[in-house]
């Protein structure tokens, strides 16, 4: 859980100082994370690399090399202005949110369920779920609940 803190802070944080490029520490949490975001439009492409950099040709992770892999998010622009504007983290280690697919359904649809606000045009919301990490939207469409990790506009 605390990759996900970790990526919300860094992802915005490099939209914030207008970065074309951020590193983040490779897990598989991020890399799932990750995913979701390109899926969705708020990163142009995530890459495989060192904390000097992307690879240029394909090295695995093992244990020796662990600790310098990186995944490298380079953030999307348009006109000047970043696509992502706000990412935070909706479950805390001492708050997990964990919902159903009706409350999935209930937020998907704009409105507020517990603590949680629905989600507003223009927004996701990234859960945990049995079959991965995916946006709130793919869960109410495999009727599947989960735990709430963070929100993107």
């Amino acid at each position: 859980m605390v990759g996900v803190y970790d990526l919300c802070a860094r992802v915005q944080n490099g939209f914030r100082a207008r970065l074309g490029r951020i590193a983040v520490p490779e897990t598989k949490l991020n890399l799932a994370v990750s995913r979701v975001l390109y899926n969705q439009g708020f990163v142009s492409s995530v890459t495989r690399g060192t904390h000097l950099g992307p690879d240029e040709s394909y090295v695995p992770t093992t244990n020796l090399n662990v600790a310098e892999r990186r995944l490298w998010l380079s953030l999307k622009y348009y006109q000047d202005s970043p696509v992502l504007r706000k990412m935070r983290c909706i479950s805390k280690p001492s708050r997990k949110i964990n919902c159903d697919a009706n409350q999935f359904r209930t937020l998907a649809a704009g409105q507020a369920w517990s603590i949680v606000k629905g989600v507003n045009p223009g927004e996701i919301i990234i859960v945990s779920t049995t079959r991965g990490v995916m946006e709130i939207q793919d869960a109410v469409r495999h009727g599947i609940g989960g735990n709430l990790l963070a929100r993107a506009n």
